[in-house]
């Protein structure tokens, strides 16, 4: 009988949200309709796109929180570049790149929510879909991104900062 799983602390609230943002940036939708790259790159600008539409909604009120939720999507970014073979000096640079790709994606997606609808399409075709992609596959994921955000309105804040969140699924 392995005694660690009694003895090991509850995953943490901002813990929790990550790896529920993770399993709904990972749905198989929009890679296999869409045309999201199912690969590092592919993935990466997903759970990006998702954790950014958690953090907007969480905006005015939980910084501290929204920081914690940052440094455990940075902390898993840092696990799975070593679980690839990514040797410990490169780590960091690799990390640091990823930061400022998640930022620049952050500031685009924050400015194409203030302008509409066609400005938050042609950031999403430029971030997740960089090789080009048909227009409708830009216009879907930015549909659920918008319906993620109305979506993530409405649920209470006090769910949120305890870890519990639900995320529309895509629709083909």
């Amino acid at each position: 009988m392995n005694l660690k799983r009694f003895f090991r602390p509850a995953p943490s609230p901002e813990r929790l949200l990550y790896e529920a943002i993770v399993a709904a940036a990972r749905h198989e939708t929009p890679y296999a309709e869409w045309g999201v790259a199912d690969s590092v790159d592919g993935r990466f600008d997903m759970i990006t796109l998702y954790l950014f539409l958690t953090l907007d909604r969480l905006k005015g009120g939980a910084e501290a929180f929204r920081q914690r939720l940052i440094d455990a999507f940075f902390a898993d970014m840092d696990r799975s570049l070593r679980e690839m073979g990514v040797g410990d000096i490169s780590v960091g640079k690799k990390v640091r790149k990823m930061a400022e790709v998640f930022y620049g994606r952050v500031a685009a997606y924050s400015k194409a929510l203030e302008t509409g609808r066609a400005d938050l399409k042609a950031a999403i075709a430029r971030n997740v879909f960089p090789d080009g992609a048909p227009e409708a596959s830009a216009g879907k994921l930015a549909g659920h991104a918008l319906l993620i955000r109305a979506e993530l309105a409405g649920q209470p804040t006090a769910g949120l900062l305890a870890g519990a969140i639900a995320f529309p699924e895509p629709q083909p």
